[in-house]
């Protein structure tokens, strides 16, 4: 049985609307469990292919369901929105998903630690498992946003997981602040592979979230070092759950969290790059860049992974609404819109040639940019290629 948000509206009727999806929700609840079904399969089995379907499952059954079970374009209508947005089951999901990151964590760390498996298996489920913890910082993302005590702890301590403490910080005040602008080291620019960013985006987003805790804390006159700072929080659960795991399981687990870690960072710099790819917000004639509009993130419906992901595919209206719920946010015509969910594009950004051939045309047909490449966010390395390819730039 499927609840019904009722309104009375303007006219003296009654707007209404169901989520059809309310449980199909649940599959969030199943994203951070992905590899337990490895260690499980592996367990009962003793079969070595088991290992390896966490990763059949996140970039073969992704894609494949995308493919399969189509787009949704449907939005709750904007009166129904504060009655959805106050709904809690959809704020526990997001609770529940917390724990359930820790338990993967913890339990796949006992398998590789204590279970005999070749180098190679331990290999698949540890990249598996540091995908899948990329994720807890889709989760922190969602949690982060939010202006309550308990989801922004919440966020702090599944973002230790990863070891991404400093994520909500720089996500916040400083991505959201600068995206869609050469100035923004997580807004990928067109001609750069995903390989050159990630150099430029790691290091970078670390950087400015320690500018800005830094700035805060001088402000406040509060030492940078200390349990005020946001940052180390969420660090400091990350060391005592890594050096915990070192204790107990030895030398084993420093390949494991090396290994764990890097994926993890790795899944958000996978999404960085796709989700702003070339995009440009226009400099105004006082010199500040444009409010940042839908138009300005990659957008993309697949019912698959967004149900898995907590709409965050839904970009465009998170990047302009950045408080709005997931359950809540809302698909806009003739945004720029990816061929396939997350799954199947962190696959093509993997092969530059492959990311160029499909994404640089898409970019240059987009209605906000109509061809003209002073519309875009160039890689001033490929510049000249590009003019080359496409044209001049337009005076």
């Amino acid at each position: 049985m499927l609840p019904t948000y009722s309104v009375p509206n303007s006219q003296g009727g009654v707007v209404s609307y169901t989520d059809k999806k309310r449980w199909f929700w649940l599959l969030s609840l199943v994203n951070p469990l992905i590899p337990l079904v490895g260690v499980a399969g592996h367990a009962l089995t003793h079969n070595a292919f088991w290992l390896y379907v966490p990763l059949l499952m996140m970039f073969g059954i992704g894609p494949l369901f995308d493919w399969l079970f189509g787009e949704d374009e449907n939005n709750p209508p904007e009166e129904i929105v504060p009655l959805l947005e106050s709904d809690r089951y959809y704020r526990i999901l997001t609770f529940l998903t917390v724990p359930l990151h820790f338990i993967t964590f913890i339990g796949c760390a006992f398998w590789v630690g204590t279970a005999e498996m070749s180098w190679p298996g331990m290999l698949a489920l540890t990249v598996a498992l540091g995908f899948a913890d990329g994720f807890a910082i889709n989760t922190g993302h969602e949690l982060g946003h939010k202006r309550t005590a308990l989801e922004t702890w919440l966020a702090k301590i599944v973002l230790a997981v990863p070891a991404y403490g400093h994520f909500w910080i720089e996500h916040n005040r400083g991505h959201h602040r600068d995206v869609a602008t050469p100035e923004d080291p997580a807004s990928a620019r067109m001609g750069e592979s995903i390989y050159k960013f990630a150099r430029r985006e790691i290091p970078g987003a670390f950087h400015r979230a320690w500018m800005i805790e830094h700035q805060r804390l001088c402000r406040k006159g509060v030492p940078v070092v200390s349990l005020h700072n946001e940052i180390l929080q969420s660090y400091l659960i990350s060391a005592v759950l890594q050096l915990g795991l070192l204790t107990t399981f030895g030398w084993i687990m420093v390949p494991f969290l090396i290994i764990h870690n890097f994926f993890s960072w790795w899944v958000l710099t996978s999404a960085n790059y796709i989700e702003h790819y070339g995009l440009l917000r226009t400099m105004q004639a006082d010199g500040k860049y444009e409010r940042c509009q839908p138009h300005h993130s990659w957008n993309a419906n697949h019912k698959y992974s967004n149900l898995l992901l907590f709409h965050l595919q839904r970009h465009s209206d998170h990047h302009a609404n950045p408080t709005r719920r997931y359950q809540s946010l809302r698909h806009f015509e003739d945004l720029p819109q990816l061929p396939s969910g997350y799954y199947g594009m962190y696959i093509i950004a993997y092969i530059p040639w492959l990311w160029f051939r499909m994404l640089n045309p898409r970019l240059l047909s987009l209605p906000h940019v109509g061809g003209d490449l002073d519309r875009v966010n160039i890689d001033p390395d490929a510049k000249a290629d590009i003019l080359n390819q496409y044209g001049r730039i337009h005076d």
